[in-house]
């Protein structure tokens, strides 16, 4: 029981420190700030009800932030609604997240899914190699191959801009 407590402890402080990361990948996932405060918040508590299944031989950040991924695609899934980067007609999400003038969102919907939330985690969650992996559970090499792929594809995309 002494066990749980910590693990409980530690889930708090990541929830006091990392809140605003996980809404911005929540956000970016389902397109909706407003949704992606409930994932935030459903995530933490399938964590805290779950907390038999956290095996301490990773990070407990990989394990949350495996919930939030699951939990928001689960919720966009179930709604059958665009993500936030994927609205077709080019409009700004009900994010606040200002902006969009070079169509970034757009180049992102069109990444395959692996590669928009190795994006996600990397850059909205602040997440490095390992955190993404085991939060996605692929190998950390799969990881930096997604990355650079991605990478690539987005460059692809900015040289496409017209002038």
């Amino acid at each position: 029981m002494r066990g749980h407590v910590k693990v409980v402890d530690e889930l708090e402080a990541l929830y006091v420190e990392r809140y605003t990361d996980f809404v911005r990948v929540a956000t970016a996932i389902t397109g909706s700030d407003a949704r992606a405060v409930d994932v935030v918040q459903e995530t933490f508590a399938k964590a805290l009800s779950s907390i038999d299944a956290f095996r301490s031989d990773g990070p407990l950040a990989a394990w949350v932030w495996r919930i939030l991924v699951n939990t928001a695609r689960n919720e966009t899934h179930a709604r059958d609604v665009p993500t936030d980067v994927s609205r077709e007609n080019g409009t700004q999400p009900e994010s606040s997240s200002g902006p969009d003038e070079l169509g970034v969102r757009r180049w992102v919907a069109s990444l395959p899914e692996r590669q928009r939330l190795v994006v996600f985690l990397r850059y909205y969650g602040d997440c490095d190699y390992r955190a993404i992996a085991a939060a996605l559970d692929i190998e950390v090499g799969t990881v930096s191959a997604t990355l650079s792929a991605a990478h690539t594809a987005l460059r692809r995309m900015l040289k496409e801009v017209p002038s």
